[in-house]
């Protein structure tokens, strides 16, 4: 058996298939492969392990049908055709759980960075502009002061309300398909049925969600315009759950204060990009799981899932087909 690995990941990933009596074979550079040079390096692999920057659509996946298994190291799962894969029977596995307290964090660490004007902060700094000390002086906010709105309430998201109430006293409200009871015990969060209703009682607005038909674009004007005026963004889901364009107009009217970015669409940016010229909104470069404990764990769990795949049983965690 063979497994093909799309990039570089941490090696405890390859160890365990070493140990495993499994052949592996990886891409060595960080630029990702098209999909044509995906095709051609996996066509003799049994096996596949993945990450985001990969487009697994139904060309690759009819190219590779004779795959036993697509691994994604990874939560979200948007760039495979989970459907396609299905058809023919290919078990599909991803990464959860792992990298929830890793994402979480940083999604504490856009807040504050953000609300307390971090980046303008440092611009003064390295530009030479740091004056006298001044009273009225890139005031930020008392996180305690703000109400935390949370667009989809899963894992991560029950991480970061947690943090929010019991580490800084914000009040968290909440939108998501379905309650969350236990949140709403251990934060006091408070759920609202429709996302309007959210918006209108969020100062700060976390996103979430996973990228699916219904959300792609879901946080438009006319969620973003409901929000009190001098509110903040913070998106750590996917960057097509958010409408950039909508978001560009309110931070450059003055309506929202300030932004929070670890994605965007596309991934990376271009340095021209408008968003990136304003000095209230803060971009990061996919980082939410970027902590040696969370890739590492991620990596691990992609490379079980894909030899549990190849040895025709369940993946540990699997999306599609059981």
């Amino acid at each position: 058996m063979k497994v093909f690995i799309s990039g570089p990941i941490p090696t405890n990933a390859c160890d365990y298939l070493t140990e495993k009596g499994i052949e592996w074979d990886y891409h060595d550079s960080s630029i990702p492969l098209n999909k044509q040079e995906l095709i051609e390096k996996a066509q003799d692999a049994h096996g596949l392990i993945t990450t985001i920057n990969d487009c697994i659509d139904q060309e690759v996946i009819q190219a590779l049908s004779h795959l036993k298994c697509i691994s994604q190291m990874a939560v979200g799962v948007d760039n495979i055709n989970i459907q396609f894969a299905s058809s023919l029977n290919i078990p599909v596995g991803h990464t959860p759980h792992v990298l929830t307290d890793a994402t979480a964090d940083l999604t504490m660490a856009l807040i504050l960075a953000v609300v307390r004007k971090l980046p303008q902060g440092q611009s003064q700094v390295r530009r030479g502009t740091w004056g006298a000390w001044e009273p009225q002086g890139l005031l930020g906010r008392d996180l305690g002061c703000l109400r935390l709105g949370i667009v989809g309430m899963g894992a991560i998201a029950a991480k970061v309300a947690r943090r929010a109430y019991h580490g800084f006293s914000m009040a968290v409200h909440y939108h998501s398909p379905r309650r969350r009871p236990e949140v709403e015990k251990y934060c006091q969060a408070k759920y609202h049925q429709s996302l309007t209703e959210l918006a209108r009682h969020s100062d700060i607005l976390s996103l979430h969600c996973s990228l699916n038909e219904q959300t792609q674009g879901l946080i438009n004007h006319s969620v973003l315009g409901l929000l009190p005026h001098g509110s903040y963004v913070i998106n750590t889901s996917r960057g097509d759950v958010l409408n950039q364009d909508d978001l560009l107009v309110l931070l450059q009217n003055g309506h929202l204060a300030g932004a929070a970015l670890d994605v965007t669409s596309p991934e990376p940016l271009s340095p021209e990009h408008p968003l990136l010229q304003l000095p209230e909104c803060l971009i990061t470069p996919h980082i939410g799981s970027a902590t040696k404990e969370a890739r590492q764990e991620m990596a691990l769990l992609a490379a079980e899932n894909c030899v549990l795949g190849l040895e025709n049983k369940p993946l540990k965690y699997q999306v599609n087909i059981s």
